[in-house]
């Protein structure tokens, strides 16, 4: 009998489930020495088949640039793994002998990870060896549009751990797709976190489960250039970050907010490095070609070219523009394009002062990206700090491109590929996620300071009714039950 393909991917993952869950018992008594040559084995294996893979990734999707794929791919391997090298993930990790403890890792166990078709083969690196350098066995349930560059990203390095002594099963992939098999994987009894990155409703799907899960979602991510700023380095990095991989990060910028003083000026140098503005009237074709009438952005929009999206919207732009960038004057549901734009169109704000600069990237927070990021070029530090207090998210960029340094690559923050938004935007954390939240520490406690003596005293009479009292009074109430009856 043949099964249906929503029935196979649910015994997919079933299977996948309990299999992870044996060569997790298996990974759970590795050695620090053996994790970590299996880890490197394999993060070696994936930065090898980067530029392949970043290939493969682009033709099935049809999202975004081989070559910044590549890029993405030796960061998620090479780059996430040497941020991880030396953490100690097996036994005693650290130990604080002035307070009597000791702290002891202890694995997850098996862990679901989702994974999204903007980012699709760098994310699964990334995840991959977070999970098994924490002795973590794990699943990938990749977008169904990003397939098979995700199975064969997992294949790689799952044959390149096996051949460095890790178990079978440890790293696997669904291979068919469905909601009910993400559905089935998720619940598992076997599955012990879930590890979701994508959409809003994927990552609620994650949530709505009931076991651990960390779940990223959407940036509307805000850049406000002062007065002060170094304005041809942020004109080239706005242009840079918006137009890497055609914007297929979420923590790549979604509007300018310029200061007046500077306004005209940072428009010729973004113009200079390949920013075509649009009139109005393009402006409204761009609209509706992005976006449908309920907000919800047009996935054959996401990842393109300016040239392409001109096309599709009917408009006409020069051949070497880089970035579509859109004045606007509002923020929510009456402006789309105050949305977050995964592709190469940019919003264009000006205010008067960083006190309204404030003001409109909080709004623009509020409106799809709370909790994300926000980048600053500045060079007044009391400004710079002002955004740094007040800003409810959890990734404050200085001078930096959006895209790249969010994910750690061009500055000190966890290389990572998955970004937590915090409490504000519906995370459990607002890290960058490593391979710290990917295992537990137990604490080994000894004793510091002796009970209080009263503690110890035997017999002590408890407060409250005794016993033979709470007895008595049932007593009396039966009784006078009866009595009425």
């Amino acid at each position: 009998m043949k099964l249906d393909s929503d029935l196979l991917s649910i015994q997919e993952a079933r299977d996948c489930a309990v299999k992870a869950n044996s060569a997790a018992q298996q990974w759970l008594h590795a050695s620090q020495h053996e994790v970590d040559r299996v880890c490197e084995g394999v993060a070696q294996a994936a930065f090898e088949a980067s530029e392949r893979l970043g290939r493969l990734a682009c033709e099935e999707t049809g999202y975004g640039v081989a070559e910044h794929k590549r890029l993405k791919n030796e960061f998620g391997s090479r780059a996430v793994w040497e941020s991880i090298a030396a953490i100690p993930t097996v036994g005693v990790v650290r130990e604080e002998r002035e307070k009597g403890l000791v702290y002891i890792a202890w694995p997850m166990g098996s862990v679901a990870a989702l994974t999204p078709s903007t980012n699709p083969t760098s994310t699964v690196m990334a995840k991959v060896l977070m999970a098994v350098k924490a002795r973590d066995s794990i699943v990938i349930a990749p977008h169904p549009s990003a397939l098979k560059c995700s199975q064969e990203t997992t294949q790689v390095m799952a044959l390149a751990a096996e051949n460095a002594g890790a178990p079978e099963g440890l790293i696997q992939c669904l291979s068919e797709i469905s909601l009910g098999g993400t559905q089935e994987l998720m619940r598992h009894q076997y599955i012990s976190l879930i590890l979701a990155t994508g959409g809003t409703p994927m990552v609620k799907a994650a949530h709505s489960v009931g076991k651990p899960a960390l779940g990223v979602g959407p940036g509307n991510v805000p850049v406000y250039v002062d007065r002060s700023a170094d304005l041809e380095k942020a004109a080239r990095y706005i242009v840079a970050s918006k137009a890497f991989d055609y914007s297929t990060i979420c923590a790549t910028e979604q509007a300018v907010i310029a200061d007046r003083p500077i306004s005209n000026r940072l428009m010729q140098l973004m113009q200079d490095q390949g920013a075509f503005f649009v009139d109005e009237a393009q402006a409204k074709k761009l609209r509706t070609t992005l976006f449908y009438a309920d907000g919800n952005i047009n996935p054959l929009s996401v990842g393109k070219s300016p040239q392409y999206l001109a096309a599709m919207a009917g408009i006409k732009v020069p051949d070497d523009a880089r970035i579509l960038v859109v004045p606007l004057k509002t923020v929510g549901k009456e402006e789309p394009l105050s949305r977050e734009k995964l592709t190469t169109v940019l919003g264009w704000y000006t205010v008067d002062g960083w006190e309204e600069g404030c003001e409109r990237s909080m709004e623009m927070i509020r409106f799809g990206g709370r909790g994300h990021t926000q980048i600053i070029h500045a060079t007044n530090r009391d400004v710079i700090m002002a955004f740094g207090m007040e800003k409810p998210v959890f990734r404050i960029l200085v001078n930096t491109m959006g895209t790249l340094g969010a994910i750690g690559l061009t500055t000190g923050v966890m290389p990572s590929l998955t970004l937590g938004a915090g409490g504000f935007g519906g995370s459990i954390t607002g890290d960058n996620i490593t391979v710290y939240h990917m295992f537990n520490t137990k604490r080994l406690a000894y004793e510091l300071r002796e009970p209080p003596t009263a503690a110890l005293i035997p017999g002590a009479k408890l407060s409250g009714p005794t016993p033979q009292e709470i007895e008595k009074a049932v007593e009396e109430i039966v009784f006078d039950l009866l009595s009425e009856n």
